[in-house]
């Protein structure tokens, strides 16, 4: 977006903390959050907030026309559509997580799952309510992810799909008729997308390069990748990334900080942590063995 979204000025306004944000290639955004013993005030932004309760909020109150009402905990979610106006008071602390959207992601979003362009479209208000899909979806993805760190912005950005997707199934209302998506990629269109990674593993790859190499929706490219070779795409390019690595580990003197770069990752901290968590070695460890 080429402005911030209102809910950020909003709660930096009012004295809460921002611990991280990122703003992804399709423009939605998402950012942590802490605040504790604060009166809140949002009044009617220009886009829809899904918040997700990370730590605490036991003590978080929202202003009803029947009183403060009550119900915030770890793994409960809050979703506040476009021009929801509304008034918190945080009697204790809160760590929680945003993730920010408009009418225009959930309509891309619908349009390329079920090939029809939606109308009518509106997002329910749900409060202090609980969605395992979604909780293992930042618990998992979200919060052990490196937002800006270039080797994880694909499994972000795979990971913000999944979410919109289940919010359009769950929480949207429109009228619209499914398509079957059946079979993987075309051997010579697999061939070109694995092509297009082995050559761009230095670069930050995201699903809609990816996509784009076949003419696909994000949505249709990564089911079919996956039925065609048994991964999604984002733990494709992390397999392929950590396999260079080995190989350049194996067969030249190169720093760790210049093999880390090579392979996609930002940091040589970074790239040790994901080679450890695949391999069971360090990569120095790797090297010497």
């Amino acid at each position: 977006m080429s402005k911030p979204y209102q809910m950020i000025e909003c709660l930096q306004s009012q004295k809460a903390q921002r611990l991280d944000s990122t703003v992804l290639e399709n423009g939605t955004g998402v950012t942590s959050w802490y605040n504790q013993h604060a009166l809140v005030d949002v009044s009617a932004p220009d886009h829809h907030t899904l918040s997700l309760y990370v730590k605490d909020g036991y003590q978080s109150f929202l202003k009803t026309p029947h009183g403060w009402r009550n119900g915030g905990k770890p793994d409960r979610l809050c979703l506040m559509p476009k021009d929801y106006s509304s008034v918190w008071d945080i009697r204790g602390s809160l760590s929680f997580v945003h993730f920010y959207f408009t009418d225009k992601h959930l309509k891309q979003i619908a349009e390329s799952v079920w090939d029809k362009s939606p109308y009518g479209l509106s997002v329910d208000e749900r409060i202090f309510v609980d969605d395992p899909q979604v909780t293992t979806l930042y618990r998992q993805f979200l919060l052990n992810l490196s937002w800006n760190d270039t080797a994880d912005r694909l499994a972000l950005s795979a990971a913000t799909t999944l979410l919109l997707t289940h919010l359009v199934h769950h929480y949207t209302h429109f009228k619209w008729q499914p398509v079957q998506v059946t079979g993987g990629l075309a051997p010579y269109l697999l061939a070109r997308v694995k092509a297009y990674i082995e050559a761009n593993l230095s670069a930050g790859i995201q699903l809609a390069d990816l996509a784009a190499v076949v003419n696909l929706s994000e949505y249709h490219f990564a089911r079919m990748f996956k039925q065609s070779v048994g991964l999604a795409p984002h733990q494709y390019v992390m397999q392929q990334r950590l396999l260079l690595a080995k190989t350049l580990l194996k067969n030249t003197d190169l720093s760790l900080v210049t093999i880390a770069l090579q392979c996609g990752f930002s940091s040589s901290g970074h790239f040790s942590n994901r080679f450890k968590l695949a391999s069971g070695f360090t990569p120095s460890q790797y090297r010497q063995r």
